[in-house]
């Protein structure tokens, strides 16, 4: 009878088997895993955005990510402030503000690629009260009335303070409206809030500011010749952008028709010439840069 075993040489086999098995293994999950991250870089956006769009951008985003697959990590702040985390943290693939002024001041501090901005919609200065409005505010005059409380952005870093600021200005009402004033806000977003839960009396804001809050809010049309600047909402590509090509797909997908279709339907206005009806004498974008005079100001308020 002849014993059948495992010899020297079956051993030596079996061991070289599992030592292929186990690189085989091992490069596999490599791949898996180096695959992986580099599909998360490919299909991430870091998006810096200002408050003026906050309500509808929420929605475009929402679509955006279901539509392409594609994750955007946005942070929502005033158009100042954004540029600031972006010069701190490095990053940014696409940045939107509330005015031209901050693209031109993004581009002059080298944060923004020049020529890359796209005109998104149109901002019209207004005033914004609570529903019903409970101290008959009716004009720029009447935010000067003695016990007004007034809400405004911070004009430092936020562009609706600084057409707010400059409205006040060129009207002669600075020295008035400005110890009315309770709270310089962070953000469009804030300043909105303040009107929405009646912490203050009324706000210089803009008018789609009504069409986030129908029910709690009204808008108090500013008499056109008092209006020096009509807004406009600008994005643009960072110099940190990482991929460039998925963020001018993601700036594409904010202009289309169906990015504008959620902008409409929140009160966004896309024509020049229906902007100028509400102000036919303003100028279209441009910059105002704070006076010296603010500073005296402000430290005095305080």
């Amino acid at each position: 009878m002849i014993k059948v075993g495992k010899g020297k040489s079956g051993s030596k086999g079996n061991m070289k088997l599992k030592e292929i098995y186990k690189v085989v293994l091992f490069a596999v999950i490599a791949l898996l895993v180096l695959g992986s991250s580099a599909i998360a870089k490919e299909d991430e956006l870091d998006f810096f955005c200002g408050a003026a769009v906050t309500v509808p951008m929420q929605e475009i985003i929402k679509s955006y990510q279901k539509d392409k697959s594609v994750r955007v990590n946005v942070i929502y702040s005033g158009s100042g402030g954004l540029l600031s985390q972006m010069k701190l943290s490095k990053r940014g693939d696409v940045y939107l503000c509330g005015s031209p002024d901050y693209v031109t001041i993004g581009e002059e501090k080298g944060l923004l690629i020049k020529g890359t901005d796209k005109l998104v919609a149109y901002l019209v200065p207004a005033i914004i009260v609570p529903k019903g409005n409970p101290q008959g505010i009716h004009s720029l005059e009447d935010l000067a009335k003695k016990g007004v409380k007034i809400g405004m952005g911070n004009p430092e870093t936020v562009c609706l303070g600084l057409y707010g600021f400059e409205l006040l200005d060129k009207n002669g009402l600075l020295e008035t409206v400005l110890p009315n004033v309770a709270v310089f806000a962070k953000s469009c977003e804030d300043t909105a809030t303040l009107a929405v839960l009646r912490k203050v009396d009324a706000i210089l804001g803009w008018d789609v500011f009504q069409s986030w809050n129908p029910d709690k809010v009204e808008w108090i049309k500013i008499e056109p010749d008092k209006i020096p600047r009509i807004s406009y909402i600008a994005i643009a590509l960072p110099v940190f952008v990482k991929d460039r090509v998925l963020a001018q797909d993601f700036i594409n997908y904010v202009l289309s028709e169906k990015g504008r279709s959620i902008f409409k339907k929140w009160g966004y206005i896309f024509e020049e010439g229906e902007a100028k009806r509400y102000a036919p004498k303003a100028a279209i974008g441009g910059e105002y840069k704070l006076p010296e005079r603010y500073f005296s100001i402000i430290r005095r308020e305080k």
